[in-house]
């Protein structure tokens, strides 16, 4: 056989098997989120029928006790999300993970304090648990790992473990290794009630995940995603509270509410007064619950002296007593690091909500009607907080 009837009869072949194999191999599926190194533990011992709420057996042992409740979102980050599996494991009050007798022998090295939360038709979900200590000789902060299983994704990923903003070793840590925003900030900001520790996380779906399936992106794009953490920057104030500063909005006023109204090359002035009206309403309504910031980053023809003239000659014709009214040379200005809230200039208006530094809603272009009035502060009574329910004592 001559080598062109070698190749035509290799031809026939592979014609062959194409038709009666009826479609190429399938490519192998990419691992959504990339990989972890643990996640997997999350099946070994785990109920089939879960609650969403979980108290761990580090309840009950000696240690600071921690109660962790939040909503896991759609990546929308506004659409409750329910049936989501959440796996949790985390060191004792000593920094180990301890295993105890009984354990699966694969599951031993996440420690006995380790479980399991499913939320429930609203999103929610609730761990009563102890607070974890920190690795022993370690500079690594204190940290509760969390895993996430969705019914239609095919495998776990990680989320941001979650840590303590009062931790002394947080900071350093985060300026060796920036957290990820891995389904939102990790960050939690810790509040007391009597003597258990209560804090707030909720996770947005595929918020900074790789290889996670997505819609494509419509319409103009602003700002940092929901979920993300609001950063630090340093306007120019021009009027209220803090005029003549520059003094940033999170790092002063980050324990509660924020609203801050961005504006740039597009303003619409008489819009503008319309929100500030409203939103000038609420700040004092809410009083210290809330602060409220103007910032004006319309970068053509800036001209320092005159863009703080014209703030104050509109603060005084509003009688705004509680917003800060406050300005940027651009959105892409690093020297006040307005750069890091990702506005984009052309966009009439970009509204970010915080609280406790974590985005919890946005809003591009939106007009100043009574219903969106009324929308800005429903979604403020909203996330205003949560209601705990403590666990029944162990019985012997």
């Amino acid at each position: 056989m001559n080598r062109i009837d070698s190749c035509n009869l290799l031809a026939l072949c592979v014609l062959f098997l194409s038709c009666h194999t009826g479609s190429s191999p399938k490519q192998p599926q990419k691992t959504v989120g990339g990989g972890c190194d643990g996640c997997e533990l999350m099946y070994a011992g785990m109920p089939a029928d879960i609650s969403s709420t979980d108290t761990s057996a580090g309840w009950y042992e000696a240690g600071q006790k921690l109660i962790v409740s939040g909503t896991v979102f759609r990546p929308d980050g506004k659409t409750p999300a329910p049936g989501i599996v959440i796996y949790y494991w985390q060191t004792d009050n000593t920094g180990y993970y301890s295993p105890k007798p009984g354990m699966e022998e694969k599951a031993k090295r996440h420690g006995h304090i380790r479980g399991w939360v499913k939320t429930d038709a609203n999103g929610n979900y609730t761990i009563n648990t102890i607070r974890p200590a920190p690795y022993p000789n370690e500079d690594e902060p204190a940290h509760i790992h969390l895993s996430v299983k969705e019914p239609d994704i095919a495998n776990e990923y990680y989320t941001d473990e979650i840590v303590f903003d009062d931790d002394k070793l947080l900071i350093p840590a985060l300026k060796k290794r920036p957290k990820e925003n891995r389904g939102g900030s990790g960050i939690v900001r810790v509040l007391l009630n009597d003597s258990i520790q209560i804090a707030e996380h909720d996770i947005v779906l595929g918020l900074n995940i790789p290889g996670y399936p997505r819609k494509p992106v419509t319409g103009i794009v602003s700002g940092l995603n929901i979920g993300e953490e609001q950063p630090s920057f340093m306007p120019f104030h021009a009027f209220g509270p803090d005029k003549g500063t520059q003094t940033c909005p999170v790092c002063k006023y980050g324990r509660y509410h924020g609203i801050i109204y961005f504006t740039g090359n597009d303003t619409d002035w008489t819009e503008v007064k319309s929100w500030l009206q409203f939103l000038e309403k609420e700040s004092e309504k809410r009083s210290r619950y809330l602060k409220v910031y103007f910032v004006y980053g319309g970068d053509k023809n800036y001209n320092q002296a005159d863009r703080r003239q014209l703030l104050e000659e509109l603060g005084k014709e509003l009688t705004i007593r509680y917003a800060a009214l406050t300005f940027v040379p651009s959105f892409s200005d690093q020297s006040t690091e307005a750069y890091k809230n990702r506005i984009n200039p052309e966009a009439r208006n970009t509204l970010i909500i915080y609280k406790h530094r974590r985005i919890v809603d946005k809003y591009i272009n939106l007009q100043p009607t009574a219903e969106n009035f009324r929308m800005i502060a429903g979604v403020l009574d909203k996330t205003q907080g949560r209601h705990f329910d403590l666990p029944e004592p162990a019985h012997d």
